[in-house]
């Protein structure tokens, strides 16, 4: 059994993907590390309302970053939230 210090952790994580931008953004970067530009037009945000977003996955540790000069590329962190996204979306088509 988690204790729970673990529960909190995995709250936060539910928290940060319960925002739709924020979870169409976790769409994008689950798939392939794509810079801060293609995303920001993929997600139909800012450049600077998509790095508030990004920062709430850097904080919950959910996001690798990779520099090439001036541009930010975003994936995620191994498995974890593709393999939510996938059991959210098993859940929905069950749900249909």
């Amino acid at each position: 059994m988690s204790n729970d210090a673990t529960f909190v952790e995995k709250a936060k994580l539910l928290a940060l993907l319960a925002n739709e931008k924020r979870l169409l953004i976790a769409y994008f970067i689950s798939r392939e590390e794509v810079s801060v530009g293609v995303l920001a037009d993929r997600v139909g945000l800012s450049q600077s309302s998509l790095s508030q977003h990004l920062a709430k996955f850097r904080e919950a540790k959910a996001v690798t970053t990779r520099r090439d000069a001036q541009t930010v590329y975003y994936s995620t962190t191994p498995e974890g939230i593709r393999r939510i996204l996938e059991t959210v979306d098993d859940l929905y088509k069950r749900a249909r």
